[in-house]
């Protein structure tokens, strides 16, 4: 079982699109997956047709540290075959506040995800998406992950926020003591050919992190952007354009770079 955490503090870069769409294309390709929703906004269960449920999201397991249930209690099925999906609610955001003079807040979903680990060998991977600051939230995901997927859009203020979330990322392994925790890669999204200012960002992007930045591209897609809407990942809403043959890719390449 992989677990990766795709996160970004910056909103608005296509993080909870790739979260969804990564673990779609991943199911289609016969993986067992299960997608976790750490941001409160419930976006990413919605884009799967799975409403929130109270109760349903990990706000009690991460809170409650006597708390015995494991992840597998939390699991819900999607339409998509070989893909499952832990909820968020609101509630989630609380964690902020309940968990911060908590000395043991940084590894909560650590622990969770490695009892886990060990009771559910049919699960190859699990993606987490995590919310758009840096808070205990995304921490917790980074604390708990094996590698960080790290989505970032063609435009101008791209490279500060990722130096941000690298620096991060650092971070959490001095801190937490998680020292394997690795960069699985970065994903260019958004990408609009037709201006210089994208091509520019892959061009900056690619000189400075080499191989760390996938060959795939997300570009631009209103398709993309409808699925929500209509509860299905691109690979269901639109399957034979561009956007779900991106995501397809990706995932290709994403099962290229574990073997």
């Amino acid at each position: 079982m992989k677990i990766v955490a795709v996160a970004n503090q910056k909103g608005g870069v296509g993080k909870t699109t790739t979260a969804v769409n990564l673990a779609a294309a991943l199911a289609e390709q016969n993986r067992e997956v299960l997608l976790i929703d750490l941001d409160p906004q419930a976006n990413a269960g919605s884009a799967l047709g799975v409403p929130s449920v109270a109760g349903k999201s990990l706000y009690t397991a991460l809170v409650d540290g006597k708390n015995e249930r494991s992840l597998g209690d939390y699991l819900q099925p999607t339409t998509v075959p070989h893909l499952q999906i832990i909820t968020a609610e609101l509630d989630l955001a609380g964690c902020e506040i309940q968990l911060a003079a908590d000395d043991q807040r940084l590894t909560r979903l650590r622990r969770l995800l490695q009892k886990f680990r060990e009771g559910n060998p049919a699960v190859e991977f699990v993606i987490i998406d995590c919310p758009p600051s840096l808070g205990v939230l995304m921490t917790n995901a980074l604390a708990g992950a094996d590698s960080v997927l790290i989505p970032l859009q063609c435009e101008y203020f791209a490279l500060e926020g990722l130096a941000r979330i690298l620096e991060m990322i650092e971070w959490i392994k001095r801190v937490s003591g998680h020292e394997s925790l690795a960069t699985e890669g970065i994903v260019l999204t958004m990408y609009d050919a037709r201006t210089n200012l994208s091509q520019q960002v892959v061009s900056d992007v690619r000189q400075h992190l080499g191989d760390k930045v996938f060959q795939t591209i997300i570009p631009r897609s209103i398709r993309l952007s409808e699925a929500p809407s209509h509860g299905k990942p691109i690979t269901s809403y639109d399957p034979t354009g561009v956007g779900a043959e991106s995501y397809r890719q990706l995932a290709k390449e994403f099962l290229r770079r574990q073997a």
